[in-house]
């Protein structure tokens, strides 16, 4: 039995325990720090829809297919918020961490995972708590966290952690939708209540690293990051993007005289260009991944050492990354784990009986229809890979500063219009950009389609996030060195059908190498964008013509691609679209005028 509580010997955390219900007893015994054969035991013992696959590894099937954010709840009970977050009153919140306590005793076990979040001077230590029918999140949490041994000068002293998340996945709170996170920044705990998705975890420490780093003078950005070396010279590269824009691709792909891969998922940039990591693996998508395009993706995949999160498995329990639709003797092999994960037995019965197929319950688009989401395996498998699996990992105790930073957009559909790559022209022009955080919608984000807008692709930043552009501001005026760009990684003209037709172009991985490769090197000429005020790779000159040979025309410079095509007028009316959106986004976001007069320029400046 243990309290929990602020530790008020660790540094920086707040002396004053403001709300005197935190002090929670969990009557549990606990499994503290087992190993990940222990946890492999437990998983297959106690988690539910578990599968292993031919190489040995475990995959989870899980209710849910992605973060939860709409349960997503900032615990506070100021009348003027001030968080980009849901809140809910410290009373309400009261009630259902109670309630969540009476499931833990009544479990009667806990797991307890004591690790690091990043290493170095700025790492901060959490706890992690799950019931045992979390077993599996709490394998994933440990290959991720670092741990203490790589961070403390004495592991055998008593840990004290500055942030915790204690984690049930099957209780359900009384409460619409039966799942809640609720986050107490004030004392850095986050509850997670009925989802069994292992990114809550992830994001519960992270989310308070957000607003921790923040309070402290730096911003936790939701990026990748790599050591490149380009003639002799090592900079770090932090990349930007939401998830399913490729920011795990781009980090591991490589560029120049050699790719040393740091981190996956988010940094944190500190003044004078400092970078500090967070997580000690990957957190990888799994849809599409084969050898050939992500080599050191797909085999640390693939070691029994990783950990699987909705992939398909075929009955061998061999991977299929590319399985979409279910026939019916599929959904007949996979019954017993669809319907334990949430799909209407009826409707599975009717499936595989043949009383209802494919093509009476998904559209055109690929969408199945409420309640048939089971015949269409969802596209947001993940596997987690220790660091120590991938091939040529930097050391991130030795970082060199930030000297390129980058956002990816995934642009996709008619409007497509985003150019393979694009330099910033301004610190303005670099923070409206950051701030849209604009790509299309895909699988990570659940059944939604379409543009989407977020600001530094940052959803886990908790707090107001016009502090973000502030923030960010402030940081580069510390690091004038840094150069900033935008790179598409989704298509230029279209969709994939439109591929098919040859009316538009993917932007590929050889591709976007290409691109990053000349970019770090300095050897690209640019030319003014007229229509957006950013650089664009000129097509014409010269000493372009080997990229342009590698990459395409098209895809640098879509205009021509549009005008060539007679579409001039689809992309004369993206461009007014686009502008109109912008501005509106970034001024309900109340951002300084100069950064959206640099992202919308007026007529005159066009």
């Amino acid at each position: 039995m243990e309290t929990i509580g602020p530790d008020h010997s660790v540094p920086g955390l707040k002396s004053a325990f403001s709300w005197h219900s935190h002090w929670l007893r969990y009557d549990a015994d606990r499994i503290v720090n087992p190993t990940q054969g222990d946890l492999r035991d437990l998983t297959l013992l106690h988690t539910p829809s578990v599968q292993q696959t031919a190489s040995g590894s475990l995959n989870k099937v899980s209710r849910n297919k992605a973060r939860q954010a709409k349960h997503t709840f900032v615990i506070t009970d100021e009348a003027s918020s001030g968080y980009s977050h849901k809140t809910i009153a410290r009373s309400d919140a009261q009630r259902l961490i109670a309630l969540q306590a009476d499931y833990i005793q009544s479990k009667g076990q806990l797991i307890e995972i004591q690790g690091w979040v990043g290493v170095g001077p700025r790492a901060v230590p959490v706890q992690w708590l799950y019931t045992i029918e979390g077993a599996n999140i709490a394998a994933m949490q440990q290959i991720l966290a670092f741990p203490r041994s790589a961070v403390e000068v004495d592991p055998s002293r008593a840990f004290n952690p500055r942030f915790r998340v204690v984690y049930t996945p099957d209780f359900r709170p009384p409460v619409p939708g039966g799942q809640r996170i609720l986050v107490d920044l004030d004392n850095h705990i986050t509850y997670v209540m009925g989802p069994d998705y292992f990114g809550e975890s992830k994001k519960g420490a992270l989310r308070m690293l957000c607003d921790d780093s923040w309070q402290q003078g730096g911003l936790t950005l939701h990026a990748g990051a790599k050591e490149v070396t380009i003639n002799g010279e090592r900079l770090t590269v932090a990349i930007l993007g939401l998830s399913g824009t490729g920011k795990t691709t781009t980090t591991f792909s490589k560029q120049g005289d050699g790719v040393k891969p740091v981190q996956d998922d988010m940094v944190t940039l500190w003044p004078g260009g400092e970078l500090s990591i967070t997580e000690n693996g990957c957190f990888a998508k799994t849809i599409g991944l084969t050898e050939q395009a992500e080599p050191v993706i797909y085999r640390g995949t693939m070691s029994r050492d990783a950990w699987l999160e909705n992939a398909y498995l075929d009955a061998d329990g061999t991977p299929d990354f590319f399985k979409s639709v279910l026939t019916s003797a599929e959904v007949a092999r996979l019954r017993d784990v669809l319907v334990d994960t949430g799909a209407d037995p009826d409707n599975v019965d009717a499936y595989i009986q043949g009383r209802v197929h494919c093509v009476d319950v998904i559209d055109s688009s690929g969408t199945p229809r409420d309640g048939w989401d089971f015949t269409v395996w969802t596209a947001n498998g993940r596997s987690i890979i220790p660091m120590s699996v991938i091939e040529d990992a930097a050391n991130p105790q030795d970082l060199p500063p930030v000297r390129s930073m980058g956002v990816l957009n995934r642009d996709e559909g008619s409007g497509a219009i985003t150019p393979g790559l694009v330099r910033f022209t301004s610190p303005e022009q670099v923070a409206g950009y950051f701030m849209l955080g604009e790509t299309t919608k895909t699988s990570a984000a659940g059944k939604d389609r379409g543009r989407v807008r977020s600001p530094f692709t940052q959803p886990f930043f908790p707090r107001a996030h016009e502090n973000q552009a502030v923030r960010f501001t402030e940081l580069l005026e510390t690091a004038p060195w840094i150069r900033c760009w935008m790179m598409n990684t989704g298509y230029v003209g279209g969709d994939a059908n439109d591929v098919k037709q040859g009316k538009a172009h993917k932007v590929k991985i050889r591709h976007s190498s290409a691109m990053l490769e000349a970019l770090f090197g300095g050897n690209i000429v640019w030319t003014a964008d007229t229509d957006f005020g950013y650089e664009v790779v000129d097509v014409d000159h010269p000493d372009n013509a080997a990229l342009v040979q590698l990459v395409g025309a098209d895809i640098l410079c879509p205009q021509r691609m549009y005008a060539r095509d007679g579409r001039t007028d689809v992309y004369r009316a993206e461009v007014a679209e686009r502008h109109s959106e912008r501005e509106r986004f970034l001024r309900n976001l109340g951002v300084d005028e100069r950064i959206v007069a640099a992202v919308v320029p007026s007529e005159s400046d066009a």
